[in-house]
């Protein structure tokens, strides 16, 4: 797939995900807990699927976007056992303090996956133009080749 299509595709999900959160805001609490699951388990697909591609792609990427994804797996994992061990709790104080803690922690993933985003722009813009500067060099004559 294109790094453009891809792109495309990251589009697509990020509207996907802020028309769940829209709903989720009007549903009942058992429908946003079946989502959260849903969710969740979504996001460990596809931090398998990241991880096995980081695995088949060693030698191909760089080593520090191997690096990103264990400590991003890592980190993902120390997050979801703080969340679950926040919902055992019942005392309401502490409860309002845990709600702030998450919605500090989504909008700071949030704005992660913004400069994610950005990466993203430009690695694939710095890959534009290695395919520009590899197919001139190709397309020169022999001559005029470094």
């Amino acid at each position: 797939m294109a790094a453009s299509d891809q792109l495309f595709k990251l589009t697509e999900r990020a509207k996907q995900a802020e028309g769940r959160v829209t709903a989720a805001k009007s549903k009942a609490k058992a429908d946003v807990e079946q989502d959260v699951e849903t969710s969740r388990a979504a996001a460990q697909a596809q931090a398998q699927k990241l991880r096995e591609a980081a695995e088949a792609s060693k030698g191909k990427i760089s080593d520090s976007w191997d690096d990103m994804q264990t400590r991003w797996s890592a980190h993902i994992t120390a997050i979801r056992a703080t969340v679950d061990a926040r919902k055992a709790e019942h005392d309401v104080q502490r409860a309002e303090r845990n709600a702030a803690a998450a919605e500090d922690d989504a909008l700071f993933a949030i704005d992660y996956a913004y400069g994610a985003i950005e990466e993203a722009e430009s690695a694939v813009l710095d890959a534009t133009l290695a395919r520009m500067q590899a197919d001139e060099l190709a397309a020169a004559p022999s001559g005029t080749r470094a």
